[in-house]
Formats: C-alpha cells, sequence, structure tokens
C-alpha cells in the first residue's frame, strides 16, 4: 500500500502500534509462564528475583499499555467506522485488506485482553503513575501525528483533514481523557473479577474450617 511506504511507514498508524504492543506483551506472557515453571521447586533466589521482574513488566504492560491502548483502538476504531468508514478507513482499502485481516487488526484484540485479564491476576501500578503513563504514551502519539503532518503535509487519519485548528486541539484532548478513561476501566475491572475470586475461595474454605 502506498501509504507504508510514505514517512513513517506503518508506525503512523495506531493500530499497527497496537498491535506491536500486544505481540510484545502476550510474548512476555509466555516467557513469564514458562520461567514460571521452569523455576518451580528451585530455590535460587537470583530466578526468583529474575521471575518477580518478569511478572512485574508483564502487569505493567498490561495495565498502561495492552489493555487500554487496545480497548482504545478497538472502540475507536469501529465507533468512527459504523459513523463514516470513510474518515478512517476508505472503501479503497477493501482491495488490499480482506475483511477477515481487518478485524484481526481492529476487533479480536478486546477479546483477547479480556481473557488474559480473567485468566492472570495483574498488579496494577499506583494510580497516578499509572494514569502518568498512560498520558504520556498518549501525547507522545499525538505528537508523532502533527509531526508527520509537518513534514509531509498529510494527515494520518482522513478525519483530522475535516478539523478545524481549534477543534483539533478538543479531539486531541478529549482522545487522551478517553484512553485514561480506558485505563481506569481496565483497573476496576482487574479488581473486581479478582475481588470476586478471592471472595469465592474463601467462601468455599470456610465449611472445610468448620
Amino acid at each position: 500500500m502506498p501509504a507504508h511506504q510514505t514517512y513513517g511507514g506503518s508506525w503512523k498508524f495506531l493500530t499497527f502500534i497496537d498491535l506491536v504492543i500486544q505481540a510484545v506483551f502476550f510474548g512476555i506472557c509466555v516467557l513469564t509462564d514458562l520461567s514460571s515453571l521452569l523455576t518451580r521447586g528451585n530455590d535460587s533466589q537470583e530466578q526468583e528475583r529474575q521471575l518477580k521482574k518478569l511478572i512485574s513488566l508483564r502487569d505493567w504492560m498490561m495495565a498502561v499499555l495492552a489493555f487500554p491502548v487496545g480497548v482504545f483502538v478497538v472502540t475507536m476504531f469501529w465507533s468512527i467506522y459504523i459513523y463514516d468508514r470513510e474518515l478512517v478507513y476508505p472503501k479503497l482499502l477493501d482491495n488490499f485488506i480482506p475483511a477477515w485481516l481487518n478485524h484481526g487488526m481492529h476487533t479480536t484484540v478486546l477479546p483477547f485482553v479480556l481473557i488474559e485479564m480473567r485468566t492472570t491476576h495483574h498488579q496494577y501500578p499506583s494510580r497516578s503513575c499509572g494514569l502518568a503513563a498512560v498520558c504520556t504514551f498518549a501525547v507522545g502519539y499525538i505528537l508523532w501525528v502533527c509531526w508527520i503532518h509537518h513534514v509531509t503535509g498529510v494527515w494520518v487519519y482522513p478525519l483530522l483533514e475535516h478539523l478545524s485548528p481549534g477543534v483539533k486541539i478538543i479531539f486531541f484532548a478529549a482522545v487522551t481523557v478517553v484512553i485514561n478513561v480506558f485505563y481506569l476501566v481496565g483497573e476496576v475491572l482487574n479488581n473486581y473479577i479478582w475481588d470476586t475470586q478471592k471472595r469465592i475461595e474463601e467462601g468455599k474454605e470456610k465449611p472445610k474450617l468448620e
């Protein structure tokens, strides 16, 4: 596709960045599980320390990147697509990207992160640190999009062509707020799932103790 051969390549698209984030995150998940299996029954304190670092990295990526960015990409893409697909995914792209691949990029991320959240407990960072990291990512990407426009004269997303400078600022601010809201949703959902699981397990143990 010509757009991928221009300045920034595929890295100018949030969808592509999100897919890289998900690939790295789930790779770390697999590595963590394998390391946990290999160190089980091993008394090496150094291996335990390395495993804890790996788990901390996995949890941080889930909280700050994998969940909020993944959910943001899915919800924003399909919301704009339903309103007017030409603003985010012109019909011309159907000649290059089959429907199944479109869903692979813009749909499947959501169920996978939800399954990961349901099957593995993740320790979220403090709310202030988490929100600061999410804001840094959001602002960084917005500046990247603006820089690409400065260099090429073309906005990454057709939607931005239709917005005045003032509206663009409001739009970028709203986008930053939304992705922070998704971070909070992830934190609340994670706590709800695992607090409920803990109560269920405690309820099962009480009859045994009696």
